[in-house]
């Protein structure tokens, strides 16, 4: 016999962002509710997000933004819980905050401000909060027990906020997943998003002792990619370009235009992923610019011309190692030409990714096919609910991943 027992009329596995903006829309329509917390304490990842100062949401967020199975699954969570609605909340607080760039959100002291925020809305609606209380089983009957060491949990709702396998350092586990699967729920096979790329052996070689050399460019898919993705009806190959930084790193590329980038890219060999893989992304050195124009205007063609034209666009080490290993074969027109369009078409192939160490956020979960995209319940197992990044939606880096775990769970707190 369990040592103690506790009835809600919900339980919420997981108190990251979801979970918490769930439980707090739920008490606030007088349902009682537990949120089930691993940790020591909530918000763990909200914590280390945005340098410290949490990203908390995105002005211009809209569908598109996100990448998923079905594209439109995500449309009526994010029209119901707009970022003016959690902007309310942050200001309803008196927590300061300001823009960066491209609509980005942050607060102006610290990710503490968002996650006390939540604690204290959740005290205002009475929603109780079990620290250190890992999710070891689900079982439904009548309701749905959930056993957490030696206590038992009733409720007829469930909620499954328990995020995904990024950062298994801040506790990340595979519980959601396992839910999911346990009530026969499909999972779109998961991989890391907005993480950092590996170089292959020869490129590694050539440049990762740059590591620090950051750039603005233009990344996009390999073309022979995106026609493949595009002609096999997958979201994953669709054309996408992102306007960005990159960064040269010890291990391969990072930086906002690469992590972008890489929650759409599929490693070859991915699970679930077959003939229509590919494995390159292109990078445009130099964005809106004509490298070749001053070269072309000179006397004398030579490569000290092209070195003074390149090294205005780019970091100085990286135009001269770059071009050292690019350098035209020849000096005429043609072969000008086509350097000017390898500099706007620079093909990588990466290794593979940092990994989930790494990365901000996995991609794939819980088929949008088995949720309700207003309440977020399943669909074959009444009282179940999936929100948050266990779902397979995930949004682009800066602030919408966040704005999606208000919106889903919202939905769902709203629904119980």
């Amino acid at each position: 016999m369990p040592s103690t027992e506790h009835k809600f009329d919900a339980i919420v596995i997981g108190a990251g962002a979801a979970g918490l903006l769930c439980a707090i829309e739920a008490g606030k329509r007088g349902r009682r509710v537990a949120v089930l917390e691993h940790g020591e304490r909530v918000g763990k990842k909200i914590l280390i997000s945005g340098g410290g100062r949490c990203n908390f949401t995105n002005l211009h967020c809209r569908p598109e933004d996100f990448i998923s199975g079905n594209a439109h699954f995500a449309k009526s969570a994010l029209a119901r819980y707009t970022p003016t609605d959690f902007i309310a909340l942050v200001e309803k607080h008196a927590i300061p905050y300001h823009e960066k760039t491209l609509g980005q959100l942050f607060c102006d002291r610290a990710a503490s401000d968002i996650t006390g925020m939540l604690e204290q809305e959740c005290r205002d609606a009475e929603v109780k909060i079990f620290l250190n209380s890992a999710c070891k089983e689900v079982r439904r009957g009548a309701n749905f027990l959930v056993r957490s060491g030696d206590a038992e949990f009733h409720a007829p709702v469930v909620v499954v906020a328990a995020g995904g396998l990024s950062i298994p350092k801040m506790g990340a586990t595979a519980i959601g997943y396992e839910i999911a699967r346990q009530f026969g729920l499909k999972i779109v096979a998961t991989r890391p998003g907005l993480v950092p790329l590996v170089f292959g052996a020869k490129d590694h070689q050539d440049y990762c002792d740059l590591a620090g050399v950051s750039a603005e460019v233009i990344v996009r898919l390999d073309e022979d990619g995106e026609e493949r993705g595009r002609a096999s009806g997958k979201g994953a190959g669709k054309s996408v370009s992102f306007r960005e930084k990159m960064l040269i790193t010890h291990r391969g590329l990072s930086g906002p235009a690469i992590l972008q980038i890489s929650s759409y890219w599929n490693q070859p060999g991915t699970p679930g992923r077959g003939a229509e893989d590919f494995g390159a992304i292109r990078i445009d050195l130099a964005p809106e610019r004509n490298v070749i124009a001053k070269v072309l205007e000179t006397e004398f063609r030579s490569m000290t011309a092209l070195r003074n034209a390149f090294q205005g666009i780019l970091p100085k080490r990286f135009a001269t190692r770059w071009l050292d290993l690019h350098e035209p074969p020849a000096w005429t027109n043609v072969a000008l030409e086509e350097f000017e369009r390898t500099v706007h078409g620079w093909r990588v192939t990466p290794a593979g990714t940092e990994g989930y160490d790494k990365a901000e956020v996995t991609a794939g979960g819980v088929d949008t096919d088995e949720l309700s995209s207003k309440t977020m319940e399943s669909r074959k197992v009444p009282g179940l609910y999936f929100i948050g990044e266990v779902v397979d939606v995930t949004g682009h880096l800066g602030g919408f991943n966040f704005q999606w775990a208000w919106a889903s769970g919202a939905a769902a707190g709203r629904a119980i």
